[in-house]
């Protein structure tokens, strides 16, 4: 791994561990003929890089040390890579992406609107793509975007909240979505709940810890969510949640409470005006205004989990709060005869209440009031257990205990879970991965949400694994196309996020939020032997696009006419769109990363996993499954170049093609890599060194054109001492120098993220700069701007930027007619030829565009959104 990260206020997160899930390996590690898929090795490989961690720091997180606890695995270094673009090399100020989507809504519009291109199902077991490195057969089926919470009503209708794609409506019971928040200046979901009245909260910024998590605008209340959309002006009170994130809303004597990141707050339901109320921050000084605010350790000091009201008497409240990694302030407050809130030491029973077992909690309450259960995540176990930070699942007849532990992570993975594996079982993820919630009809008849779903239904006596990581590791499945996925049932995808229990034609269904998008099943349905449910329904019928792309390539179809679309996700591999289908496929597991695909022939993909373990396919990894059994039938191979072994590349590490040779490649890690085989390729030996950009130095963008290579590159990345550069050479290895960017100047120290070559002169390139100007940014040499142009190879830089909103640009392309497209955090900005001022290109929501590509013949322009699928415009509309 590399060097440890640290902690940091950030604008876009709340912390730094990334989501994690279905993880994929390289195809060498997976061809073999023993009969075991390859998720099986890949979830061994996870647990045996997380157990390397486990013991090396203290379970609690100290100011003084400046460490997040360090989980040495590559979803958390991910996770911080994502957040170092945006922030370093400093503190983000509160309010830099409202200040940003206030300046880039008043931007003129271009012609033209976008077509959403993904905007059908995506099925995760599509049985034309079971190659090697594909997670078809687990059982999955269609999925979409991670769902960071959940709400149902006893009408069948079904609200959806997704981690950066807004807030969608069912009327159905599920599926046949529609988008209600289009108009929000934050598309990130952190809360929804009904309100005993029928109006729906939701309280934006989604608060899982992750670092493709932002920050939300507030909290916003829809009186009509049956037919109404959710609107700058349905905000309730102020600004004060502004900039935050919300884990929680729940309701009680006339009041909602919000747990957030800066605290719990209050305010009334019957007056939606009026200022929130602070009801209780542990660290009041570390909040905006406050005498430590500026400090580094401040967005980890007023975290807050959950509310408990007892209903029977709703002055009665308890309080969870604390940081998922351990601080002095974590524990279970309740106000004292005087008013005072006060930490409960005692009287809880088996509920811990010391700081270093309370992390992470979630409570969850029966109809009448009879029953609360709570899961709780600890600090300490994240720590030092390699198999799991679960303390246990609890159940009391009142919030104030005392609590009887039910459930521990043994006894989950005893109950036929997936997760049995050391260093990977339930509850390995359970700062991440809650939810909790009691069948209004039975109180003893409880779901729980961990990277599984589980059932009891005698108060938590027992258990049964209802909704399995996959089905990989159980008997019953086969990867035979035929049976689809054997004779197991479909599962849910991993992950647990939101739950909810609603009716739809009289009937109870138990709906779920996950890294896939949103399942139901009955609230009494139906288990096999093994305790599996055999009712799972997939939700994600192509309606709801809320897939989080990193990237997107596009080739023509030889098969079919037309083009084919892939891409790559969190969390949900790489999709496969070609020219006649109607449903999406998937043909690669994990994390997508960056991925390569011929103009000439859509199947020639090159596919990255994380750390530039790149696969390559000709034939779109079309294959039946046949390599269980003879290794010699895969149709993926493992070419990733020598940095992915070592770890000296990004979590998503850059890859691009020369754009006058498709054969050669340009890889970014340590090293900038070059191979000129082009899809050929079979081995990562045939990648060659072009250049050493140094020890400790990563690229963070590469381009070519004729030969000619430009790399990016930063070093440290964090902000503990952050420094970035460009080098400039020849692909053959020649003519490589490094571009003197002085700490202070023209371009701004911050994390360089996109170039964009001239196709007409190599000397003529555009970078593309993320982060915030020095306005939001407290950090050495932040300095402004977000778009530069060269005329000479790199040598010298002029600022273009001129009136682009300060908001973080992740990529940028020069359009056939000499246009500059930039990919920015909140959509699509245009400067036509010959013009120096930037226009809006269409209407997206706000959400974070990652990259743009042209279509074979430049007539299209596609963008990869982190939340809302991929978008495809004509550039002859933008003009």
């Amino acid at each position: 791994m590399s060097e440890p990260t640290h902690r940091r206020r950030w604008l876009t997160i709340c912390a730094i561990t990334a989501s994690a899930g279905l993880v994929a390996i390289p195809a060498s590690g997976a061809s073999g003929g023993n009969g075991s898929p390859f998720g099986v090795r890949a979830l061994k490989q996870l647990a045996a890089e997380r157990a390397q961690s486990v013991g090396a720091l203290s379970p609690k997180v100290k100011a003084e040390d400046g460490d997040d606890g360090n989980e040495a695995d590559e979803i958390a270094e991910g996770a911080d890579q994502y957040a170092e673009a945006r922030t370093s090399p400093g503190i983000v100020a509160p309010g830099a992406y409202g200040a940003a989507w206030s300046s880039l809504s008043a931007l003129p519009r271009t012609g033209g609107s976008w077509r959403n291109v993904t905007n059908l199902p995506y099925d995760s077991d599509d049985s034309r793509y079971r190659d090697i490195d594909s997670n078809s057969s687990g059982g999955s089926g269609n999925v979409t975007g991670r769902m960071a919470a959940m709400a149902a009503d006893d009408d069948g209708y079904v609200y959806a909240g997704s981690a950066g794609g807004g807030v969608w409506r069912s009327k159905r019971g599920g599926g046949h979505w529609k988008p209600i928040s289009d108009k929000l200046p934050s598309q990130s979901t952190g809360a929804l709940a009904l309100d005993p009245g029928g109006r729906l909260w939701l309280g934006t910024g989604e608060a899982n810890t992750n670092a493709d998590a932002y920050l939300g605008s507030g909290v916003y209340v829809l009186s009509d969510p049956h037919h109404g959309t959710f609107s700058s002006r349905s905000r309730v009170g102020g600004d004060q949640l502004e900039s935050t994130t919300i884990r929680q809303l729940r309701f009680g004597g006339g009041k909602v409470w919000a747990a957030t990141s800066e605290g719990v707050w209050s305010h009334s339901t019957k007056t939606l005006k009026g200022a929130w109320k602070l009801e209780y921050a542990p660290n009041p000084e570390y909040l905006p205004g406050g005498s430590k605010a500026a400090d580094d350790s401040a967005a980890y000091k007023n975290i807050t989990n959950d509310i408990a009201i007892d209903p029977k008497d709703p002055s009665k409240v308890i309080l969870a709060v604390g940081w998922r990694s351990g601080d002095d302030y974590n524990g279970f407050f309740a106000k004292d005869s005087k008013g005072t809130w006060t930490r409960i030491t005692s009287g809880f029973g088996d509920l811990p209440t010391d700081a270093d077992n309370v992390g992470t909690v979630t409570f969850a309450r029966s109809a009448d009031g009879s029953r609360y259960y709570a899961i709780d995540q600890s600090p300490e176990q994240l720590a030092s257990n390699p198999d799991s930070g679960l303390e246990g699942i609890y159940s009391a007849a009142s919030p104030f205990g005392p609590w009887t532990k039910v459930a521990d992570y043994k006894q989950l993975a005893a109950d036929n879970s997936a997760l049995t594996t050391a260093g990977y079982m339930p509850g390995v993820q359970a700062w991440y991965n809650q939810f909790l919630t009691v069948d209004p009809a039975n109180p003893k008849h409880v779901y729980a949400g961990l990277e599984e779903v589980y059932e009891s239904k005698d108060g938590g006596s027992t258990w049964s694994t209802v909704g399995p990581y996959w089905n990989f590791t159980f008997p019953c499945w086969s990867i035979d196309p035929a049976e689809q996925t054997g004779d197991c049932n479909q599962t849910t995808h991993s992950d647990q996020h939101g739950v909810a229990i609603g009716r739809y034609h009289g009937k109870s269904f138990v709906y779920v939020g996950n890294d896939g998008g949103a399942y139901k099943r009955p609230v009494n349905g139906s288990q096999d032997a093994s305790g599996h449910a055999t009712d799972w329904t997939s939700l994600n019928d192509g309606t709801i696009d809320t897939l989080q792309y990193y990237s997107v390539g596009i080739g023509n179809d030889l098969d079919h006419g037309g083009v084919s679309v892939t891409g790559g996700l969190q969390d949900n591999g790489q999709s496969v769109l070609r020219s006649n289908d109607t449903v999406m496929g998937s043909n690669f597991g994990g994390d997508g990363g960056d991925t390569l695909t011929d103009p000439t022939n859509g199947c020639n993909i090159a596919e990255e996993y994380v750390y530039l373990a790149v696969q390559i396919t000709q034939n779109c990894a079309v294959n039946n499954g046949s390599w269980i059994t003879d290794a010699s039938k895969a149709t993926s191979y493992n070419v990733a170049p020598a940095d992915n072994a070592t770890s000296e590349a990004r979590f998503i590490a850059p890859l691009a093609t020369d754009a006058k040779d498709s054969n050669t490649w340009i890889a970014g890690g340590r090293h900038v890599w070059v191979q000129t085989h082009g899809y050929a390729i079979r081995s990562g030996s045939e990648w060659k060194s072009a250049y050493d950009l140094g020890a400790g130095r990563t690229a963070t963008a590469v381009a070519a054109s004729g030969g000619k290579v430009y790399a990016a590159w930063c070093g440290p990345c964090n902000d503990q001492g952050f420094a970035r550069g460009i080098s400039v050479g020849n692909a053959d290895g020649t003519g490589w120098h490094d571009i003197s960017l002085p700490a202070t100047g023209t371009v701004p120290n911050r994390y360089l993220s996109g170039f964009a070559v001239d196709p007409k002169d190599s000397d003529h390139v555009f970078l593309a700069v993320n982060g915030f100007s020095r306005h939001w940014t407290e950090g050495p040499g932040a300095g402004v701007g977000h778009v530069f142009e060269s005329t000479d190879g790199g040598t010298t830089w002029k600022d273009i930027s001129a009136n682009l909103p300060d908001v973080p640009t992740n990529s940028a392309i020069v359009t056939p007619n000499g246009g500059l497209a930039v990919a920015t955090d909140l959509g699509v900005v245009y400067r036509a030829p010959g013009h120096t001022k930037w226009q809006r290109i269409g209407s997206l929501p706000a959400v974070a565009v990652l990259q743009l590509k042209l279509s074979p013949d430049g007539t299209t322009l596609y963008a990869a959104s982190h939340g809302r699928g991929i978008y495809s415009v004509k550039v002859r509309d933008c003009d």
